[in-house]
């Protein structure tokens, strides 16, 4: 098993709790943890 090696299902859950956290605290200007979570969402949907 390749480390990093998401299931589909931790894949969509990631994505949902990126998405959750996004409509609780709307994009900011600056660099935030949310910021980050939604990168890694992106990128697990990009290799999708």
């Amino acid at each position: 098993m390749m480390a990093g090696k998401l299931s589909k299902e931790e894949r969509k859950a990631l994505i949902q709790e990126a998405e959750k956290e996004r409509a609780e605290h709307p994009v900011k200007k600056t660099e935030s943890g949310f910021a980050t979570i939604d990168k890694a969402a992106e990128k697990l949907e990009n290799e999708n």
